[in-house]
């Protein structure tokens, strides 16, 4: 009795493929560990934040305001200046006091732009102590409002 042992060929054939399964497999645990850990790794602290009440600061007894009109043209004090006059218009009204504060108002139809274009000549005439006016809240809400 005889039994033959060979079986033809005896090389293994060669797969050129990756297996792909373990790699997916350990993307997915890291997918899983960043998403439960993310939520985690945020800070959220409460905090209930105080209200301002600070005291309001005194008015100069003679305040120099620069005003910027809805059609662009400046007034300082009750004089209209121009642009390019601006700076000498300063130094003759605070007698080149270049520390005084100007008081800057501007219409509300008057855009972002103007008013740092505004504020842009006060830097350059050496005017660096600008406060913007506006309307406080109260006062606001108690002015009538003219109805046609």
């Amino acid at each position: 009795m005889a039994v033959q042992l060979n079986h033809g060929d005896d090389d293994l054939a060669e797969t050129h493929e990756i297996n792909v399964t373990p790699f997916i497999d350990v993307i997915l645990v890291l997918l899983i560990i960043f998403m439960v850990a993310a939520p985690l790794a945020t800070v959220d602290v409460p905090v209930d934040l105080p209200v301002s009440n600070a005291v309001q600061q005194p008015r100069p007894d003679r305040p120099l305001y620069l005003t910027i009109k809805a059609d662009l043209a400046l007034t300082l004090g009750e004089e209209a200046v121009t642009r390019e006059g601006l700076a000498a218009a300063l130094d003759r009204a605070t007698e080149r006091n270049r520390e005084e504060r100007i008081f800057l108002r501007a219409d509300q139809a008057v855009a972002y732009g103007d008013v740092m274009q505004v504020m842009n000549a006060l830097r350059a005439a050496g005017y660096l102590k600008v406060a913007l006016v506006g309307l406080e809240q109260a006062a606001a809400a108690a002015a009538p409002t003219a109805s046609p």
